[in-house]
């Protein structure tokens, strides 16, 4: 009896253990509802409902997607995928033939975003200058925005917030610091507010929302520059590479959209901070600004020649990799990696751990992708976009780009761009094929499903994954940047690029 009775508590512990394990952290309630999908597909699937299946399938995904901030969508997501190649509605020699297509986004992802990696030191110099320099507000939120949509349509949405949530973590930390009464070169940790002197709270609490209002900016200002080019982000190179497009004409393409937006999102950007509505227009106390201030100038001297001299063989690789992307002088990928090569031998990074640290922000993403791909491969196989294809297609010609743009900015808000893009330019390419659309029209909803899933997509972190970066980053909760507070800032910025957008596109 008492060995029957070790068994069963054994067998229990086993099972909760394997329970804990399943999904990890994740809510009791999110992993029930994935065991519930796993349990449900085949049950349908082999009732015959295939096409019911395929589409619950994508609906399932799409979940996982939403709830990203529960669970990183790679792991439900990749089970679904895992689990729709062994029942049959698709096959891995599908799903490789979509990554092989889109060989070139993945290479973007993997050696461009490692790329900038080896550029930080000098954006980060670059924005704490700004941060340092300028006193007004408003033309600070302006600069910040500005230049994040320039360096975002160089480089790469995700890379300019992952410099956005340095700096702000960098400064935080600076003044939490000194606000606990110590020194700089004091070690110190800025998770919690204990030691922080009762008549610095206030300074503290204002520096938290001048620091969000100023972070949210930039974060909107990656969309405003990524739409314009195909390395801004991930699926516009997808899209491009589909069209036949290279990176000038690319930009000339989307530019009688692009424009239009990206100005109207820097009057928004000054309306903002002006009116002070939404969370906007907090001032940077004078004590934060002096502290600030000390500490640069201290930076400023502890920096020697090496250093120095690293910053200016960044800003030289800069310029080379835009003239590089001008000109299309190699597939952006094969670019990154040009770009590590020099940065890394002219700056004495050998270190196989230092240059490996260097992709770590990439492949997660990257390995996600490649799910999306599988799915992608099921909706092909499947014809699940059929219907839904024909119906756009079946609407007079002239709203057929603005019914596109307004379709996959709704489905951008709740789900991620990039699987967005790529379900819809592949059914534009398939029409294109059949000769159910010309080529002049093809360019036309090419160009809605680029601004469509780029510029409503702001309306929430789960559309843009520079915004779901930020949010699951370790500045979030320092200055308290919840997911609605997030929704709530991005809410007239959403209004404006989807109206704008969409009367740009009826113009095409």
């Amino acid at each position: 009896m008492r060995l029957g009775a070790s068994a069963l508590t054994m067998s229990k512990l086993q099972f909760s253990s394997f329970s804990h394990n399943f999904l990890g952290n994740s809510s009791a309630w999110y992993k029930n509802v994935i065991i519930a999908f796993l349990i449900i597909n085949p049950i349908l699937w082999f009732s015959g409902l295939h096409f019911l299946t395929g589409w619950l399938l994508v609906l399932e995904f799409i979940f996982t997607l939403a709830m990203a901030l529960k669970c990183y969508p790679l792991q439900p997501g990749g089970l679904l995928a895992l689990q729709a190649v062994v029942l049959g509605m698709t096959t891995p020699y599908t799903v490789m033939h979509e990554v092989e297509a889109n060989l070139e986004v993945i290479l973007l992802l993997v050696f461009m975003v490692a790329g900038i990696h080896f550029m930080r030191e000098l954006l980060l110099f670059t924005f704490t200058k700004i941060l340092i320099k300028v006193n007004n507000k408003t033309i600070l939120s302006f600069l910040f925005c500005f230049f994040a949509a320039v360096l975002s349509a160089f480089l790469d949405a995700l890379t300019v917030t992952a410099v956005l949530i340095s700096i702000g973590i960098g400064f935080y930390g600076v003044y939490h610091k000194v606000a606990s009464g110590k020194t700089f070169a004091e070690d110190h940790d800025h998770s919690g507010d204990e030691g922080i002197h009762v008549y610095q709270r206030d300074h503290l609490r204002n520096f938290r929302k001048f620091l969000r209002s100023l972070i949210m900016h930039g974060a909107v200002g990656t969309a405003l520059g990524g739409v314009c080019t195909l390395v801004g982000e991930p699926q516009n190179l997808l899209i491009a590479e589909k069209a036949g497009w290279e990176f000038m004409e690319f930009f000339w393409r989307m530019a009688p959209v692009t424009m239009p937006v990206f100005v109207a999102g820097l009057i928004t950007c000054v309306a903002l901070e002006m009116s002070g509505k939404f969370g906007y227009g907090s001032k940077l106390p004078n004590e934060v600004r002096s502290v600030l201030s000390e500490y640069d100038a201290e930076q400023q001297q502890m920096r020697g020649p090496n250093e120095n001299a690293a910053l200016v063989v960044q800003g030289l690789v800069g310029l080379v990799l835009v003239f590089s992307l001008a000109f299309h002088v190699a597939d952006v990928g094969l670019i990154g990696l040009m770009v590590i090569v020099l940065l890394t031998a002219f700056n004495g990074i050998v270190e196989e751990g230092k240059i490996g640290h260097a992709f770590e922000e990439a492949l997660p993403f990257t390995a996600l992708l490649v799910v999306f791909f599988a799915v992608v491969a099921v909706i092909n196989d499947q014809n699940l976009f059929l219907p839904i294809t024909n119906a756009v297609l079946s609407l007079p010609v002239d709203v057929q780009p603005v019914s596109l743009f307004i379709a996959n900015g709704v489905l951008s808000m709740i789900s991620d761009n990039v699987f967005v893009a790529t379900v819809y330019i592949n059914e534009m390419v398939d029409a294109l094929n059949q000769g159910v659309i010309t080529r002049e029209h093809f360019d036309l909803l090419a160009v809605a499903i680029n601004t469509g899933t780029n510029l409503p997509s702001v309306a929430t972190p789960n559309g843009q994954a520079a915004f779901l970066f930020l949010l699951t980053s370790a500045l979030a909760p320092l200055i308290r940047l919840s997911y609605l507070k997030m929704v709530w800032m991005a809410l007239p910025y959403t209004i404006v690029l989807s109206i704008v957008g969409a009367i740009a596109i009826m113009q095409l």
